[in-house]
């Protein structure tokens, strides 16, 4: 596992000589179709309060997904899907939840510390991400989405929650003046059983609905020996119509969860597509909660997931005289709970530990393992994290003078956490699927003398609350027919108040004494500039600068890292749209400074900076039946100072300098039948799990293949089979012991199979 790789590199000249090519490129291909259309989507996110642009027009970096496009994508869970927008690296092997999410370079490591997601426009959490969350975590895709919007970088940096990063949001279906709806049923070669349904349609003169949810269940692909997969979810969304103005508000009520995908020993013979170390054996867990020697039994089928709700309303009037008044707010509460069985340091032979003890390996079932049986240390993790947000963003809008769209907009959220951890609690485990405790009598310190690791042990009883203020102002100048110059800039200020109580020794259990007592309040402020260019009807060109801020949330707080992080970007992209062809380009160069820790770590942290240039495509050609997308992104990243100096020079953690997407389709007609074939190929560069780039995890590819037919009656049927050549590509090392032969791969191979029903009222 620790292999230096000397990783390929790209250069600025050649991402930009690969963006020179693509203008020439599809001005050719558009030759050959004889026809020019321009792209006439229209997106919400990276505008001045949410007030929309036609896609061809944006001075910025956006991918967008309809709901065709997401069933053929069939993500396993939402940072799944993330893998379609160029530039993002979503690990999301972890399961239904608790992904680590990255964009373009930016150094996350773990969690998405550069990631918002949001609902019609608003923001599901104040902050980008915690310890143990990150915003994919709550929010699950089902029937009820009509759009997704991806944007990178630019003038998120400015609006709304002022995301320097990827900003995500997800459109809710809304209900029009036709009944109509879907019912869906999934089962899978993992025996999953989903329903899913959604319904809309008008209530009232200028009122409508549209509800939707899904329940289901599964053991999921790793088999833990019991339902490991379970949840439901219900939607409703309300919209009225009046002559200047529209008021849409909904609400998401989800509980569900599934078992925590963790690294595992790589060297001990694991079928490493579908392994699962939690089984019934070591699902519960009695463990010490306070100093008191208080204890409660915890059930880890939970696994990680979300039980609460996202509520929101997207609000918008035009006043007199062209003045428009919109307001997009976003509530939620709820429990997002971690309950994750985690591996401590490598798995050994059991020869080597028998030989410690002086006696035979056994286990709590009796079972006496041969000497060439793995065993290894394990911990229960607990961490209950009880959250809620509540942010408004309002703006007021007009144009003057028939060229600028000027936006006044004030911003302000207020988000807290109440958090309980046990991490650690090492236990002694035979290293197989669902494998049982040792005998009691064997410790982790037994298996740390024989080659292993003992584990170790943090406990955290903590709250805290945040409440920020943002004002931002922004002006889309048209100068011409041709020439547009977008400018933005914002001002917010932040304040924190937290309060933790951590373990003593070691232990895996608050002591009672409180740590920290604190208060910090800072103040920054963003701005952007663009310029859009309209070369053609069918070609546009921009260039943008942005620059951006991370504040510091509360486990920084608690880390005392109070810095606030700068991200300076460049971007320069085209754009084209055509009958039969559609690209977006974007170059795009940051810079940034970081933190680096690992919660359970044995790795040094560190202060840094880095940088990052790349080119991210997107782009689609259609040729009769045949459809061909293509998605990606090839960049350069490197560490440009550190408190570690040995780090400077080296690549940032976990992010592949390539990766791309490849999705072939082919329409047919069977009968009544209207089909689909559809493939896709993903391709992912070698990339370094640790800032010292010594954990090497290896370049890999996945294939997917599916089927779908609709017949005109509305009964429809997909079938679709997930990395068909069951790839074992490692998307993560162990960050808690880099040194550890323990790896995280992909799922493995698996089928599904869905069969519904389009209709509408007569």
């Amino acid at each position: 596992m620790k292999a230096p790789i000397t990783p390929t590199r790209h250069s600025a000249v050649t991402c930009l000589l690969t963006l020179a090519t693509l203008n020439p490129l599809a001005a050719a291909i558009a030759q050959q179709s004889g026809s020019n259309e321009t792209i006439d989507e229209v997106i919400v996110v990276g505008t001045a309060g949410g007030a929309g642009i036609n896609k061809q027009d944006v001075s910025f970096a956006v991918s967008t997904l309809n709901p065709e496009q997401i069933e053929r994508f069939a993500p396993k869970s939402t940072a799944d899907l993330f893998k379609s927008i160029p530039g993002v690296w979503a690990e999301s092997s972890g399961g239904v939840a608790g992904a680590n999410i990255d964009v373009r370079g930016l150094p996350g490591g773990g969690d998405a510390p550069f990631v918002t997601l949001t609902i019609n426009g608003a923001p599901i959490y104040g902050t980008e991400s915690l310890s143990f969350f990150e915003q994919s975590s709550i929010f699950r895709i089902d029937e009820t989405i009509a759009s997704v919007e991806g944007l990178r970088g630019g003038p998120g940096a400015v609006f709304g929650k002022g995301e320097p990063g990827l900003t995500v949001n997800f459109n809710l279906k809304r209900g029009g003046e036709e009944t109509e709806g879907r019912i869906k049923y999934t089962t899978s070669d993992y025996d999953l059983r989903r329903f899913d349904g959604v319904l809309s349609g008008k209530l009232a003169e200028d009122t409508y609905y549209m509800i939707g949810g899904y329940v289901q269940q599964s053991p999921g692909i790793r088999d833990a020996e019991f339902t490991s997969e379970k949840g439901e979810q219900f939607t409703i969304n309300l919209t009225r119509e009046f002559d200047r103005g529209v008021i849409n508000v909904f609400t998401r009520v989800t509980d569900d969860h599934g078992q925590w995908y963790l690294p595992f020993s790589l060297n001990a013979g694991l079928d490493e597509g579908e392994f699962s170390q939690l089984g019934n054996a070591t699902r519960q867990r009695e463990i010490q909660i306070n100093a008191n020697g208080d204890t409660r039994v915890f059930d880890f089928a939970r696994g990680r997931g979300w039980d609460g709700s996202v509520s929101g309303a997207d609000i918008e009037f035009e006043f007199g005289d062209g003045w428009v008044l919109r307001d997009r707010l976003g509530l939620t509460t709820g429990d997002a709970n971690t309950f994750g069985f985690v591996p401590a340091g490598s798995a050994i032979r059991a020869s080597a530990l028998s030989a410690q003890i002086a006696g035979p390996v056994t286990t709590q079932g009796g079972e006496t393992l041969a000497d060439d049986d793995f065993v290894q240390t394990y911990g229960h993790w607990v961490v209950l994290k009880e959250i809620r947000s509540f942010v408004n963003d309002l703006s007021l809008s007009k144009t003057f003078a028939d060229q600028h769209d000027v936006t006044f907009g004030l911003y302000q959220s207020d988000f807290s956490v109440d958090d309980f951890w046990s991490l650690g609690n090492p236990v002694a485990v035979h290293n197989t699927a669902n494998g049982d405790f040792l005998d009691p009598a064997i410790t982790p310190d037994d298996i740390a003398a024989a080659g292993g690791d003992a584990g170790f042990g943090f406990g955290l009883a903590a709250v805290g609350d945040a409440r920020t203020t943002a004002f931002y102002l922004a002006d889309s100048w048209q100068v011409n027919d041709d020439w547009r110059v977008d400018l933005g800039i914002r001002w917010e200020e932040i304040e924190i108040t937290y309060s933790a109580d951590t373990s003593n020794d070691g232990e895996g259990f608050p002591d009672g004494t409180r740590d920290i007592n604190t208060k910090i309040e800072d103040d920054q402020i963003a701005y952007t500039a663009g310029v859009n260019w309209d070369v053609n009807d069918n070609t546009g060109i921009f260039a943008r600068y942005s620059k951006g801020f991370l504040f510091p949330s509360f486990d920084n707080v608690r880390e005392n890292q109070l810095e606030v992080n700068d991200i300076d970007q460049y971007e320069l992209g085209v754009k084209y749209g055509s009958e039969r062809f559609d690209v977006f380009a974007t170059a795009f160069f940051n810079t940034n400074d970081s933190f680096d820790s690992v919660v359970g770590g044995n790795a040094t942290a560190s202060a840094f900076e880095t940088e990052a240039m790349g080119l991210e495509i997107d782009a689609v050609t259609e040729f009769g039946p045949v459809r061909v997308t293509l998605s990606g992104v090839v960049q350069d990243t490197e560490v440009t100072e550190s408190t570690i100096a040995s780090n400077v020079g080296n690549t940032v953690l976990r992010q592949p300098d390539f990766q791309f997407r490849l999705e072939p389709s082919y329409d047919f007609t069977v009968g009544e039948f209207n089909g689909t074939l559809y493939a896709a190929a993903t391709f992912v560069d070698d990339r370094f799990g640790d800032l010292d780039n010594e954990v090497d995890l290896p370049s890999y590819e996945k294939y997917d293949l599916g089927l779908q037919l609709q017949a005109e009656s509305g009964i429809f049927f997909q079938l679709h089979m997930d990395n068909v050549s069951d790839s074992d590509g490692i998307t993560e090392g162990d960050p808690r012991n880099p040194a550890s032969p323990n790896g995280r791969p992909i799922l493995g191979r698996s089928l599904r199979l869905s069969i519904g029903y389009d209709f509408s009222a007569l």
